[in-house]
């Protein structure tokens, strides 16, 4: 299994135990907050870069 895949089924995993244990909050923050991460992790990697996106 490649990282990617590997990343996608864990971030699934915590979403769905979240949704179980915790509810449809729980879901909720944890799929906002793994978004906020992605975009962080993307912006310090290099990958994304805001500045383009405001010069609109």
């Amino acid at each position: 299994m490649n990282n990617t895949a590997t990343t996608g089924l864990a971030a699934g995993m915590a979403l769905g135990f979240a949704g179980f244990f915790g509810g449809f909050w729980a879901f909720l923050l944890v799929l906002v907050l793994g978004a906020a991460g992605l975009m962080a992790g993307l912006v310090l990697q290099g990958d994304l870069d805001l500045r383009t996106r405001r010069q609109r």
